[in-house]
């Protein structure tokens, strides 16, 4: 049996730019779609062979867009890497799509091609706020994009919704949270909304718009987590809920630091014990790959320790968390100073012990990057504690074998 492997594919095009979105995605370029759709084929062709003896058991189309990306250009690439790859026959195949977009012959079409996932980009139920970040559809083309999903045979549905829109309250979120469960998916991601720099939403909040505030935020969050769980939606990692069976099994590759390997701009890998990341510039990647030329615009190694702190960062965005031995026995690290921050967490309600295994309860996701930087603290003083003395040691080795041998 070889290893697994998942691939990421970033289709960067889109209709429109959604007022809150920092993806790499570019409106009004339909006349470089098909210069793209090449220069993804040959970087497969590249890269397959850096994975002779890796199986791929995850693909993952993102965006952007990728349903307004095309039907028969997405076959095309999937149809490479089936060429290219040792693709397995159960493989999850997941695609991206927007509801204005996700209609039924693209939908057979990637159906056909091996797609057997849809992430649907629903946001919201109630029309006003999709308008306010300016989506391009309303609730009705939701609900049709999802019988169309149904028909096309898609048998894996998940619908994305954000909580902290502009102009939502507590009664809205509900609304949108039932309307969701109403249509049936196998999947639900819910996100909060981020205010990231340089966005127009950012520019309308320096501008004095009010957005619902951090305890209304994570008053809608702990109701959707319980709300999602009597639905029968168990959650599995800090925005993602699933019925049995149905959890993204690409995303758990990130959280569970497993290797992937990404093609297209903006797209990142961790592969052979490198991340690498190519250039958010569209055109560079299509002249590079194509023409030749440098597209990588990050490239390191990660060191061993950097890794048990990714350990940390990662897996605590999981219900499953971390375990002291699997902590021990990967990084050789000590958990004596992590369990003592946990202990406190525990107390407080932030964190609960199941099975040996540690995790962030509801609560405590609302502050993990808080939660998980003070145990990245922790990590570092418990490393420097148990490796400052074996430094001393060693040098103290040293100096006495030179003596040794210039007495000798």
């Amino acid at each position: 049996m070889g290893e697994k492997l998942g691939i990421y594919i970033h289709i960067p095009f889109c209709k429109a730019k959604c007022d809150y979105c920092d993806f790499y995605s570019l409106p009004d370029r339909e006349g470089v779609m098909d210069d793209y759709q090449k220069a993804l084929m040959a970087h497969i062709r590249e890269t397959a062979p850096l994975a002779k003896g890796w199986q791929v058991d995850t693909i993952y189309i993102g965006g952007g867009t990728p349903s307004c990306f095309g039907g028969k250009r997405l076959a095309a690439v999937l149809g490479e890497v089936r060429r290219r790859f040792d693709v397995l026959r159960d493989a999850e195949i997941t695609c991206e799509a927007n509801p204005e977009s996700a209609d039924l012959p693209f939908l057979r079409t990637v159906r056909h091609a091996g797609v057997n996932r849809l992430s649907l980009g629903m946001q919201s139920a109630c029309d006003a706020e999709l308008q306010a970040v300016h989506r391009l559809h309303d609730f009705e083309q939701v609900g049709k994009a999802v019988q169309a999903a149904r028909k096309a045979k898609i048998k894996n549905l998940s619908l994305d919704l954000i909580y902290g829109l502009p102009g939502q309250d507590m009664e809205s979120w509900k609304k949108s949270v039932e309307a969701a469960l109403e249509l049936q998916p196998e999947h639900l991601s819910c996100y909060g909304l981020k205010v990231e720099p340089g966005t127009p939403l950012d520019g309308r909040v320096m501008r004095g718009e009010v957005l619902p505030d951090d305890d209304t935020q994570a008053d809608m969050y702990l109701w959707m987590v319980d709300r999602l769980n009597q639905a029968g939606y168990a959650q599995y990692e800090i925005s993602n809920f699933a019925k049995p069976g149905f959890q993204s099994r690409h995303n758990l590759k990130y959280w569970m630091g497993k290797p992937y390997v990404g093609f297209g701009p903006g797209a990142h890998s961790d592969f052979g014990g490198r991340r690498y990341s190519f250039a958010r510039d569209l055109d560079r990647y299509v002249t590079g790959i194509l023409e030749g030329g440098r597209v990588i615009d990050d490239d390191q190694i990660i060191p061993h320790r950097e890794r048990g702190g990714e350990y940390l960062m990662l897996r605590l965005r999981t219900v499953r968390g971390i375990e002291e031995w699997e902590y021990r026995r990967e990084f050789s690290m000590n958990f004596d100073p992590l369990e003592q921050k946990l202990e406190e967490y525990e107390r407080q309600g932030w964190a609960a012990r199941q099975d040996r295994r540690w995790h962030l309860t509801p609560k405590g996701f609302l502050l993990s990057n808080q939660l998980i930087g003070d145990l990245l603290i922790a990590q570092e003083a418990g490393t420097l504690q148990t490796t400052l003395p074996r430094l001393r040691a060693e040098g103290l080795l040293k100096k006495e074998r030179i003596e040794e041998k210039e007495k000798g």
